[in-house]
């Protein structure tokens, strides 16, 4: 199966203020075509051998697969997290104008 050209990646941050951030400086620098922010995600994990909880904002930025390590990059440097969550899925279908706009906004 071929590579995916397009993904969605998924960044969880620990608030409003810091989720923006990230947002804004991802579509900023051409890392994503568009973010969508959604707040109040109550999030249940392991850490540091315990069950924790936070209350987070998770983004989701649509890509191309060709930015995912300079988003990474930027998202660690952003990030006030020690271990930022940050998935990438592939996109295999959809609105296929849509598609093509992700690719041309985040061309260099």
């Amino acid at each position: 199966m071929k590579e995916p050209e397009n993904i969605v990646v998924m960044i969880t941050a620990g608030s409003s203020d810091e989720g923006q951030t990230i947002a804004d400086e991802l579509t900023k620098q051409r890392k994503a075509a568009c973010v969508s922010v959604i707040r109040n995600v109550q999030s249940f994990f392991w850490w540091e051998g315990k069950i924790d909880t936070a209350q987070e904002v998770l983004l989701i930025a649509k890509t191309r697969a060709a930015e995912l390590g300079g988003l990474i990059e930027l998202v660690k440097e952003l990030h006030s997290y020690d271990v930022p969550e940050i998935i990438a899925l592939p996109i295999v279908g959809g609105n296929q104008d849509y598609l093509d706009w992700i690719k041309s906004e985040t061309k260099k």
